[in-house]
This record gives C-alpha cells, structure tokens and sequence, in this order.
C-alpha cells in the first residue's frame, strides 16, 4: 500500500534528550520532509507507573488529530536519555517486565514486575518490526532489550499501543550530550524521520 502522508505524532524525550523546543525550532527553519508532519514533542518525567496517565493522554490526543479518510501512517517516535551508550542505539523490542534497579523519579521500584499483567508474563516481548527497515542503515547499534527500567516501561505501553491502532512505534536510546552534542542529536533525529518518511 502506497502511503501518501507520515505523521509523527509525538517524540517524546527524557530529560536530556533534544529539547521539544530544540526540534520544533529545527524544522521551523529548516523544513519538514515532504509529506511529513509533526504533531507535538512531549517531555515525559522519568517515571513508570506515574508518567501512563500522560503518556496515554498524548497517545489519545494523537488519534484526534488524525484525518480518517486519508492515507497517513502514524508512527510514534521515542527518545531516551541512557548515559552508559557512547552512540544512538535502536531498540527492537520492549519486554513485558519492570524491574527498576534505581527508584524512578516518583520513588517506584517494581522488581520482576509484568508491565501488563494480561499480555502473559514477564519474558512476553512486543517487537518493532515496522520500521526496522526504514532505519537499518543508520549509524548506532541495534539493541534487543534496553534493559526493564523506565524506557521499557513507557516503550512497551507505546508498542502495545500503537498495535492496537494500527500504528508504528520506535523507541532509541541517545548519549549524554557530553558524547555527541545537541546539535548533532537534533540532525540525527531529523535523518531518521526522513528515513523512516521514506518508506511510508
């Protein structure tokens, strides 16, 4: 099926990441890709069971913004701080499992948790295969886990999500600026937008 739109509807970022106005003032001055449009950038607290109500109030808000009668696919783009990576890595999954080996920031620290209780137990895994192609040329590694703490947590509710819509999800992990700057961070985000425009 030939698409003839992309939407992002949301890049959500963690503390660190590009800054929502950093990305929105990139594409001001510098254009969207064609046929592409970007729907909000949201900042979500590091947090767990805490953040849900915000995230499923953006992902909703999202399905309102969308034309039904047109041919746009959907795809929710999720960035998150990890200061142990040195480059960009690609997450291919998500894993049904909480286990926090700090507090989150509202104190939460589920251990051996399900995520959701009735999608199976804790090895249950959501894969991102949508959009794997779109950015398998991409510099930055390819992870299968990224570990059971907060990222997990919220990639897993936005692959659940975006299954049950008929939506794409894709979760990377970025470095501290320290490691690659924020400028570069922004032009890296930016390429893979178009990357994954390019295949919609």
């Amino acid at each position: 099926v030939s698409l003839s739109r992309f939407r992002v509807l949301n890049v959500e970022m963690g503390s660190e990441g590009p800054k929502r106005v950093t990305i929105h003032n990139y594409f001001e001055s510098r254009g969207l890709p064609t046929g592409v449009s970007l729907g909000s950038c949201t900042v979500l607290e590091s947090a767990g069971v805490g953040v849900l109500p915000k995230l499923y109030k953006v992902l909703e808000s999202g399905l309102s913004s969308i034309n039904n009668s047109s041919n746009e696919e959907v795809v929710w783009l999720h960035l998150g701080l990890n200061s142990g990576v040195l480059k960009f890595a690609i997450e291919r999954q998500a894993v049904n499992e909480a286990t926090f080996r700090c507090p989150d920031e509202l104190g939460w620290q589920p251990q051996q948790s399900p995520i959701v209780p009735g999608d199976g137990g804790i090895a249950q895994a959501r894969e991102t295969n949508s959009v794997l192609g779109a950015v398998s040329k991409y510099q930055g590694s390819w992870t299968i886990g990224h570990g059971r703490f907060v990222c997990n947590y919220v990639y897993y509710h936005s692959l659940r999500f975006a299954e049950e819509k008929g939506h794409k999800s894709l979760f990377v992990h970025v470095p501290l600026f320290s490691s690659i700057n924020e400028e570069a961070q922004v032009k890296f985000t930016a390429a893979l937008l178009e990357a994954i425009a390019s295949t919609c």
